[in-house]
């Protein structure tokens, strides 16, 4: 379960899509505060999933090749199969560019509220649902487990709390270094979105594949 969280906390920490827009939250007017907002909804969200998932477990990981058991399998190999052939799509056949999102042109004028919305929005819902399925084992008697879904949490949330923090103790090195940021991943976005479906999807193939029939 450990290393499942892993691979999956550092696959949604490293999404291109949300950190870009964190970075223009922070560069907008009252910037740590819109960002704050963001970091906090965005890591509530996690923390949420995961509390559901322990709350139908009672905290105790469902007996092995169970009904339960194998049907989180079931839901990570989905999971898995469905990046493979997201990642494989988007490598054959990029989208044609496209300017910015029309939000993006109203962040200057944005809530609290409504940055709050937007980590909800941008959230990697597939790979959420895949740290649920995989938390499903958390065996909630054993500290191990209790610091593996905090961990898990943190680490997923890790990039957004990283440019908050550099912006709260630099603001100015951090919007020159930010932006820089932002400018290389959006040149880069679809080799990260394909790199990134492709190897955690094949992961969770493997690793579900192993689990049904081990």
């Amino acid at each position: 379960m450990v290393l499942d969280l892993v691979v999956i906390g550092t696959a949604i920490t490293l999404g291109p899509l949300h950190n870009s827009a964190f970075i223009l939250l922070l560069s907008s007017r009252r910037g740590v505060r819109q960002g704050m907002a963001f970091l906090l909804s965005w890591l509530a969200n996690l923390v949420a999933v995961i509390a559901v998932v322990v709350l139908l477990t009672g905290g105790q990981p469902p007996a092995r090749h169970s009904v339960p058991s194998t049907a989180a399998i079931v839901v990570k190999l989905a999971i898995g199969l469905a990046l493979v052939v997201y990642g494989a799509h988007r490598w054959r056949r990029p989208p044609r560019p496209h300017g910015p999102p029309r939000w993006a042109a109203r962040i200057d004028n944005a809530t609290p509220v409504a940055a709050a919305g937007l980590a909800w929005l941008l959230q990697p819902w597939g790979l959420v649902g895949a740290g649920a399925a995989t938390a499903l084992d958390a065996n909630l008697s054993s500290l191990t487990d209790w610091l593996a879904l905090t961990g898990y949490c943190l680490l997923a949330t890790l990039s957004l709390i990283v440019m908050e923090m550099y912006t709260l103790w630099a603001p100015g090195a951090a919007n020159a270094r930010l932006n820089a940021l932002r400018n290389w991943l959006g040149d880069h976005q679809e080799q990260l979105i394909v790199t990134l479906a492709l190897i955690v999807g094949l992961w969770l193939t493997a690793r579900s594949i192993y689990e049904l029939v081990a």
